[in-house]
């Protein structure tokens, strides 16, 4: 299998709000960037969105270290909690609906395509791929931002 490395990030301003996500992809001395973004999203759904979209890029099984500053996404992952929310019908412990259930949807057939190992990293904190993927996240909601202003003023 290919060693892939990839790097993910999600941003909001407002939560909900205006919400972007970034990716960086490396596989040797290959690397490629990827983002976007939503008007009307939350942090987590930006953040599983980074990761999502990752890991949708990649054509065949690989081997990869995924790195996130996301313990939503993480945890939920590496602690199990995302295959109990879907054995009790996308509830959680509690009785409460799981959040983004959608999304969690699509990241479950990409967990069993690939082999990967989760690291989570301390967001804003220096790491350079981490530092990287938050400024992809924030320059897509902060294009988002922009065109909304950009359409108001129009009007």
């Amino acid at each position: 299998m290919k060693q892939v490395k990839i790097y993910t990030d999600g941003a909001c301003s407002g939560n909900p709000g205006p919400g972007g996500w970034g990716a960086v992809l490396r596989y040797g001395t290959a690397e490629k960037e990827i983002s976007g973004g939503e008007p009307d999203t939350t942090n987590n759904r930006m953040e599983l969105t980074a990761v999502i979209e990752a890991l949708a890029r990649l054509k065949e099984p690989c081997c990869v270290n995924l790195t996130t500053d996301s313990r939503y996404v993480c945890d939920a992952v590496v602690k199990g909690w995302v295959r109990s929310w879907q054995r009790r019908g996308w509830k959680k412990a509690d009785g409460k609906p799981a959040l983004n259930r959608d999304l969690w949807e699509k990241l479950l057939p990409l967990l069993e395509k690939h082999e990967i190992t989760f690291h989570w990293v301390k967001g804003h904190a220096g790491h350079p791929e981490n530092e990287r993927c938050d400024h992809l996240a924030v320059g897509e909601w902060t294009r988002i931002k922009n065109e909304g202003r950009d359409i108001k003023n129009a009007e």
